[in-house]
């Protein structure tokens, strides 16, 4: 059999696992990379090859930051920022139609600044959100459609937990991806203000306005933003002048959010508590996924099927744009269909020498493949996102939240066309650093 095969029997295996099986992501990664690493040379070789990847991935300082953030992250949601970013979105936009549904896009992307975290995002917003929007009788599609795909921000704009895998994956520079993310969530930020705006003006109805809040109101409501503003300008800042390295800057925000939360006080012992748990939680889910994919990468490398695609895409007589809309196709095909950070850590081997063999810039590719899986976040048949917000909120079915994501649509591909056909969305902060 030849080697090629066995990595396709692999991948299927993986499959099998996944879907038939329900195998958590991480645990169906290893199992396969074991396998197939063992069969390919023998069993000895692939015990030595798991504890070696083990080791390497545990002991990694680099992935320190994946705590770091995801500690500060619960910090400010279990200080209850959230609230306070809410409250001051709906002041300024709160008064026109859709305008709640619009102040939660603005929250969403507010929080997801300073947590990383799609289904954060969704669970945070949706206990916030769409209890108000019931109150002003928003249509149950507009009000859980605009959370869940809000909360895709999340995983775009820095600090975001895929974009440090992806990094560390591809030995990028972290703080350039962070840069990179802050142009692509804008733009998708933007468009999805602009879907509420234009659906609202077809369906008055489904998004009533709410009352108008005076200039006073409007500034002093920017008070309860300052948590994030400060964290977020530390981060980028701090990263972009060299004060410190990704995972100092975890520290350092993870630091300030905690003395921030102590010296406001609004982070009870309780709650403290939750925080640690739930990073707790979240750390491993994440590091273990790191590590099924490094195994499973091991046992793909020496079937050189990643070498092997990358050849055949180069020896393709089609234009470069036709490649890549293939694999960011595939991107969105597979996002559908599974977890997006175990979607990326399986195909970042395969794809990211495709790019770099193309010529791609490695920053915009990492970029626009983490806004291209975004799609899998809400979209069916796995769509946590929207598992999360049905879940949360009550009085709405999954069928109107998957119905209400549909409205969003078209915002992820015009702004997926946008970023291949300008760049420079994407690179232009990088760029300065």
């Amino acid at each position: 059999m030849s080697l090629t095969l066995v990595g396709i029997l692999g991948i299927a295996g993986l499959m099998l696992l996944l879907f038939v099986f329900g195998m958590p992501v991480s645990f169906a990664m290893a199992l396969v990379g074991f396998g197939g690493f063992s069969y390919i040379l023998n069993v000895n070789a692939g015990v030595n090859m798991v504890s070696q990847e083990f080791w390497a991935v545990f002991s990694n300082y680099g992935l320190t930051v994946i705590p770091l953030f995801v500690f500060m992250g619960q910090i400010a949601f279990y200080s209850g920022v959230n609230e306070r970013l809410y409250k001051a979105a709906y002041k300024w936009v709160g008064h026109i139609r859709g305008g709640l549904a619009m102040a939660t896009i603005m929250a969403c992307a507010a929080f997801a600044s300073i947590c990383g975290s799609n289904t954060a995002t969704a669970a945070t917003m949706t206990t916030v959100a769409f209890p108000q929007m019931s109150n002003f009788r928003y249509k149950p599609m507009l009000s859980c459609g605009s959370i869940a795909c809000g909360s895709t921000l999340g995983v775009v704009i820095p600090p975001s937990v895929v974009l440090i895998i992806i990094g560390l994956s591809t030995e990028q520079s972290i703080a350039r991806l962070f840069y990179g993310g802050i142009g692509a969530g804008i733009l998708l930020c933007l468009l999805m203000l602009l879907t509420v705006y234009v659906v609202c003006r077809l369906n008055p109805e489904w998004g009533p306005a709410g009352p108008k809040s005076g200039f006073g109101e409007r500034i002093r409501s920017l008070s309860g933003a300052v948590e994030m503003m400060i964290l977020f300008f530390l981060i980028m800042t701090g990263l972009y002048a060299g004060y410190f390295t990704p995972s100092e800057a975890g520290g350092a925000g993870a630091f300030f959010a905690l003395v921030i939360s102590l010296v406001q006080r609004t982070l009870s012992w309780e709650n403290f508590k939750k925080a640690i748990m739930d990073t707790l939680r979240v750390s491993c889910m994440v590091i273990m996924l790191i590590t099924g994919a490094m195994i499973l990468g091991k046992f793909l490398t020496i079937t050189r099927i990643p070498f092997n695609m990358a050849s055949w895409v180069a020896d393709l007589n089609v234009p470069d744009p036709v490649i890549l809309a293939v694999i960011f196709g595939m991107y969105a095909i597979g996002g559908a269909i599974m977890d997006a950070l175990a979607l990326l850590l399986i195909t970042i081997p395969i794809f990211f020498p495709v790019a770099s063999q193309m010529g791609c810039d490695p920053i915009w590719f990492a970029v626009l493949i983490t806004v291209v899986t975004t799609l899998g976040a809400v979209t069916p048949p796995v769509g946590a996102t929207t598992y999360v917000v049905a879940g949360m909120a009550k009085g709405s079915t999954l069928n109107e939240v998957f119905h209400g994501v549909m409205f969003f649509l078209p915002a992820y591909l015009v702004c997926i066309v946008l970023l291949m056909m300008c760049p420079w969305i994407i690179t232009f902060l990088p760029g300065l650093l």
